[in-house]
């Protein structure tokens, strides 16, 4: 379905009980809300479960000038106000992190819990230098609107991803599930290849003030440190748990910045998040 908001259109999946608590499953840059669809099935049965595709991702319309950090955040909440699931727990991956936190600051009223897979949690010079994520998102930013103009089908792009390096190195093939590639390649073929201008220039993450700790519970889980693409740093992590007592953190051993798509990482990533839920009653 689609919300309408400041002159554009939101694309939305909404699944379970109309009358059930909210879970709100935002997706990092350049993905879109299918790569939270494994997920839903874990949550139907006690969750309305929305997910959103950001502008400028996916089903959702363009902007019509450049992307801004707060924008994703105003998504985040009206989709929330138009769909009468506040407060909601948020779950977030990468970007979908950062517009989580943003969202709690600014929206407290928005929103119930927080769940933060591998996000960037603020504070300095918020660039993606040193990161290997930063090498991929600026060969995307150019390789995306050729692959558009191509006509090339999802499913052979998805076979070309499979064997294109990740950035870990790995090929991507031999590091996420199979239904992860044939996300990430619909993501690519559908996304505005200028959202990326943020992470090539600066972060692409909406702003957060790093010196206010979430008031709601919040669930941290971060790629290894080790990983040359681990977003949340620990430093950034140390300084948000000595900030509140309501933050949970678990360092996912192994883990690239991919947590959820991982192969031997999705089913432990799925366990912390429906314990953490369970805990909240």
């Amino acid at each position: 379905m689609e919300i309408e908001h400041e002159g554009r259109n939101l694309y939305v999946d909404v699944d379970g009980p109309a009358d059930a608590p909210t879970v709100l499953l935002l997706h990092g840059i350049t993905a879109t809300g299918r790569t939270w669809e494994w997920l839903v099935p874990d949550l139907v049965d006690r969750f309305r479960v929305i997910r959103l595709d950001f502008r400028g991702h996916g089903r959702s319309s363009r902007a019509p000038g450049a992307y801004s950090r707060d924008g994703y955040v105003s998504d985040a909440a009206a989709t929330l106000r138009a769909l009468g699931g506040a407060p909601a727990v948020v779950i977030g991956h990468s970007l979908g992190g950062a517009t989580a936190i943003a969202l709690a600051q600014r929206h407290p009223e928005l929103v119930r819990a927080l769940v933060l897979e591998d996000p960037p949690l603020g504070g300095g010079p918020r660039t993606l230098e040193g990161n290997s994520l930063r090498d991929g998102f600026t060969a995307m930013r150019t390789s995306v609107p050729r692959l558009q103009a191509s006509g090339i089908p999802v499913a052979k792009l998805a076979e070309v991803l499979a064997a294109a390096p990740s950035p870990v190195g790995k090929p991507f093939g031999e590091l996420v599930h199979p239904d992860a590639i044939d996300a990430m390649a619909a993501a690519m073929l559908e996304l505005d290849a200028s959202v990326l201008d943020l992470a090539v220039g600066n972060a692409p993450m909406p702003d957060s003030d790093p010196t206010i700790a979430p008031t709601v519970p919040a669930l941290v889980m971060t790629a290894d440190p080790a990983s040359p693409d681990c977003v949340a740093r620990p430093d950034s992590v140390d300084r948000l748990r000595s900030l509140s007592p309501h933050v949970e953190i678990e360092v996912m051993a192994g883990a690239s910045h991919l947590i959820h798509d991982e192969l031997v990482n999705r089913d432990p990533l799925r366990r912390t998040v429906l314990e953490f839920l369970a805990r909240l009653g």
